[in-house]
């Protein structure tokens, strides 16, 4: 089954009001291909722009102290008439990442029966979604012939990164990698070998000259990054995607063309890319628009573009529901009377 054959609405949730709950372990053993996930993210992403979709502005909240954050993104997909809450907590931002305690869940609903589809960890949902959107992103705005990419950062976005872009990019030839981490580094090339066994990735050390050399620069490292590429290390018609931390504020206000996933987004989660005066520029597009065709990514060969990956509730509602459908097929989750 391919992204463009899954059934529409929830049919596999159960005929009453039970409650399908799908643990980590049990969305782990769920088999997805890379390019069935960036059909159904691509998909998101189109319907969105067809007006068919609802995507708010996510709630935040945050103590002053910032040793926490949470988050809830309500949504609906019109394709799949699902609806969908998702909520993010994270706990001990100040301490080392195996210090934190994380926990994600997203619950679905069939905006046609009524009835509940499934509440699941949404932790393998986000990771597979979020470099998916990068490889679109860069299979739309990357400059024709590009042969180079440079990945920052080896946590959970950056461990997929290359598969993901190799499933879109398939003529790269050089992958490198900056990273901080040993069991990160790791990470990243089991994950490269799992997808693509024959490719081998590039551990650099001197970033400017990797920056220097890439087509596609894609910064998925954590605050504490050292990392922090500028402008002007970058070719002329590079692509600098933004998902996490490394690389400068100069890459956004100096690009040729900035792209987002959502303006709003940027302006409420980007604001360490702002400049002196607290401002960032205007999105040329968004990129929903620009996969539907309606607005205009990449206009020249030549140009510098910024891209701003921050994630869409619509993408997660439809990944989320994937992996829903599988699992309810194969008869996994614990099924919970909550509304009995």
């Amino acid at each position: 089954m391919t992204g463009t054959d899954i059934p529409q609405g929830g049919s596999m949730a159960a005929d009453d009001k039970t409650l399908r709950v799908l643990s980590t372990s049990d969305v782990a053993g769920i088999d997805i291909t890379l390019p069935d996930v960036v059909s159904v993210v691509e998909q998101a992403y189109r319907t969105l722009a067809d007006g068919r979709s609802d995507n708010p502005r996510k709630l935040t909240v945050k103590p002053e102290d910032g040793h926490s954050v949470a988050y809830a993104m309500l949504g609906r997909d019109g394709v799949r008439g699902v609806v969908a809450i998702k909520t993010s907590y994270k706990y001990g931002l100040h301490e080392d990442r195996d210090k934190q305690h994380y926990y994600t869940t997203l619950t679905l609903y069939d905006d046609k029966t009524g009835l509940p589809v499934a509440m699941l960890d949404c932790g393998r949902v986000g990771a597979l979604r979020t470099p998916a959107v990068s490889a679109l992103l860069a299979r739309e705005l990357a400059a024709p012939g590009s042969r180079s990419a440079l990945v920052i950062g080896t946590g959970t976005q950056g461990r997929l990164a290359l598969p993901f872009l190799l499933s879109t990019l398939p003529d790269l030839e050089r992958l490198m990698l900056f990273g901080t981490h040993p069991d990160g580094i790791r990470a990243v090339r089991e994950q490269l070998h799992a997808y693509f066994p024959e490719r081998e990735v590039e551990l650099v050390t001197d970033l400017r000259a990797a920056a220097e050399d890439a087509d596609v620069v894609l910064a998925t490292a954590g605050p504490g990054t050292p990392a922090s590429v500028e402008a002007e290390w970058l070719k002329p018609s590079a692509l600098s995607v933004l998902v996490g931390y490394g690389i400068a504020p100069s890459t956004l206000h100096t690009a040729d063309r900035v792209i987002a996933t959502s303006e709003a987004q940027m302006r409420v989660t980007g604001t360490d890319m702002a400049d002196a005066d607290g401002e960032l520029p205007d999105a040329h597009a968004e990129f929903p628009e620009v996969l539907a065709g309606r607005a205009e990514g990449r206009t020249d060969p030549g140009q510098r573009i910024f891209a701003y990956n921050s994630g869409l509730v619509v993408t997660d509602i439809a990944l989320g529901h994937r992996f829903a459908q599988l699992a309810l097929a194969q008869g996994l989750g614990t099924a919970v009377p909550l509304w009995t």
